[in-house]
């Protein structure tokens, strides 16, 4: 009987789930087009005058899709620059052939290969959090495509501990999977809004920032556990790739909070900014993990700083 109970149990948490994701994706359709990489198709929305001189790619982190960089930031800088955001492979409406192509350098490939198919030839690139670690190995190995490099709270080194036990459930073979087509979605409903609330800390978290952000895409078990796959090899990703921070030429600037707990300044932007030879450090003393919604016009205007001086070196190069 009790054994029966679970199966049964199982089976309509699995139904819910399944209706779950019909309402998600329906509550939040895509915004752009797709482009196909080897790997992966990516979804990325393409926003702001063509003419604006120097484009501006913006990488958001974990746990979310470009609708995090978008609302404000995003199109804040629209307004005045083309803007192309990006769902990183297998998060948002973007999709990923293999769950483990999770690493930095193999989303780094992928992206570099879709900006190549849209005609980007040199970027501003613009992440946040787990996209550190990307941006940096964009600018490692693909230099050419970066112009520069700005950085909003950004993981770039290895870090004590690990990154939640859930996380290391849902990329364990048949749990993992077992857990996110059942009880993940369900239950997600009702943590979405106060984990968000908690990696806004101290700023508060925007009324309706979960749905605006289209947050509750997360929750289909397709994406859970290709971002489960994202965080638990993360580490020994910026592990392998620190050492090589001293090749960055680009100019890069780092924004980042002083109380942030969800990726650590001392831990993360300081070393990595002691390490890049063109790096300008911006530590802010009540800044949280969220930079991009906290503080966007001065974001903005530390990017438009950078765009004035890279034009008029290429023009001088030119």
């Amino acid at each position: 009987m009790i054994v029966m109970s679970v199966v049964t149990a199982l089976v309509l948490l699995a139904l819910v789930t399944q209706a779950g994701i019909v309402a998600v994706q329906r509550a939040f359709p895509p915004q752009g087009g797709m482009v196909e990489v080897d790997g992966a198709t990516l979804h990325v929305v393409d926003i702001g005058p063509r003419d604006a001189g120097l484009p501006i790619v913006m990488l958001h982190g974990a746990s979310s899709n470009l609708e995090a960089m978008r609302r404000p930031l995003g199109d804040l800088l629209a307004k005045d620059h083309r803007v192309i955001l990006v769902d990183r492979p297998g998060h948002g409406w973007s999709t990923r052939a293999r769950r483990q192509d999770s690493t930095p350098q193999i989303q780094a490939r992928m992206i570099d290969e879709a900006l190549g198919k849209l005609g980007i030839d040199r970027a501003i690139f613009v992440v946040h959090s787990w996209s550190g670690a990307l941006g940096a190995r964009i600018a490692l190995d693909h230099p050419g495509r970066v112009a520069g490099l700005v950085m909003l709270a950004p993981v770039t080194h290895p870090w004590r501990g690990g990154v939640g036990r859930y996380n290391e459930f849902i990329a364990t073979p048949v749990i993992g999977p077992l857990l996110a087509y059942t009880i993940t979605l369900p239950l997600g409903y009702f943590l979405a809004e106060p984990g968000a609330r908690n990696v806004f800390l101290p700023q508060m978290m925007p009324d309706g920032f979960v749905q605006d952000s289209a947050t509750p895409l997360l929750l289909r078990p397709r994406e859970f556990i290709a971002n489960a796959y994202d965080l638990v090899t993360l580490k020994e990703a910026v592990t392998a790739q620190a050492a090589r921070y001293g090749e960055i030429s680009a100019p890069v600037t780092i924004i980042a909070g002083e109380p942030d707990k969800t990726v650590k300044t001392n831990i993360h932007a300081r070393p990595f900014a002691a390490m890049v030879p063109n790096a300008k450090l911006i530590v802010l003393p009540d800044l949280g993990h969220m930079v991009q919604n906290a503080v966007p016009e001065f974001v903005k205007t530390e990017i438009e700083t950078m765009i004035g001086k890279i034009a008029p070196a290429q023009a001088s190069a030119d």
